[in-house]
């Protein structure tokens, strides 16, 4: 059911990503209307005319179409919530999954061998448009299809594509969680500012700020990050000190470089 103003876009599952991503679909008009399929229901869309709410995959009209079946549920959920949709696949539509570590192999168990598949690692900025997003089609996407991927992922942010879906288990590991390590930090650089003798309140505050301007910073700026990190710091100054402790041999680098490990680990587990 696709209209002149964009595509029926079917939406399963809508927790945080999905909301984001339906929440720049709507905003910048790139869809004409979106069925979306939650059984907790969505109650902040109620009144919403673009959308159609269902709480089960039975309450689809019979030879319903859409353009994208996009999966937004977690991985262990896969097995259940993806077989309802085999005949809007069989009837064209493209899945789209952001399911973590659920491989073309997986996918194509639900929907066939022919099915047109993408699969994309977004991040929780979404929610704020600034996303990055990591996507990759099957040989049976058309252009088309994948322009249409594309522009849905690009509603909340930037868009990278790969042709190696190994590599998504990474891009998980990297950006798909990222997010959480940087709200980590700020909280162990607060916790931090406390133990030096600040008011929590305030430590949490420089921390919060200093992390955002930071990023915004390596964003808009011409400047490698590594450029970036030596204008703060001072010969024998204060910043150095630290950098010392954090790139000492039992600094930073290793225990990011387990974190990343075990979360890429943990994604090819979720493939199984």
């Amino acid at each position: 059911m696709s209209s002149e103003a964009g595509p029926e876009v079917l939406l399963v599952g809508c927790g945080k990503m999905g909301q984001a991503l339906l929440a720049g679909w709507l905003d910048r008009a790139i869809i004409g209307h979106a069925t979306i399929v939650e059984p907790a229901g969505v109650p902040s869309l109620a009144g919403e005319k673009r959308v159609a709410l269902l709480t089960d995959p039975a309450g689809l009209p019979d030879g319903y179409r859409a353009e994208i079946v996009l999966l937004a549920v977690k991985p262990q959920m896969m097995p259940e919530a993806a077989p309802p949709y085999l005949p809007v696949v069989e009837r064209g539509a493209v899945v789209l999954s952001i399911a973590a570590g659920k491989t073309f192999r997986s996918l194509a168990s639900y929907f066939g061998e022919s099915a047109a598949i993408v699969r994309a690692m977004p991040n929780t900025p979404a929610a704020i448009g600034r996303g990055i997003s990591v996507a990759i089609a099957n040989a049976h996407v058309s252009p088309a299809r994948r322009a249409l991927c594309d522009r849905l992922l690009a509603a909340v942010g930037s868009v990278e594509w790969v042709t190696d879906e190994s590599l998504l288990d990474a891009v998980t590991a990297l950006s798909g969680g990222g997010p959480a390590y940087v709200f980590l930090l700020i909280e162990v650089l607060a916790a931090a500012g406390v133990k030096a003798g600040l008011p929590a309140e305030l430590a949490l505050r420089l921390a919060r700020e200093t992390v955002s301007g930071a990023g915004e910073l390596a964003r808009v700026s011409g400047e490698s990050v590594e450029q970036l990190r030596r204008n703060v710091t001072s010969p024998k100054g204060t910043t150095l000190a630290a950098l010392e402790v954090l790139t000492a041999p039992q600094g930073l680098q290793p225990l990011f470089d387990a974190a990343l490990a075990a979360a890429t680990a943990r994604a090819r587990e979720l493939a199984q």
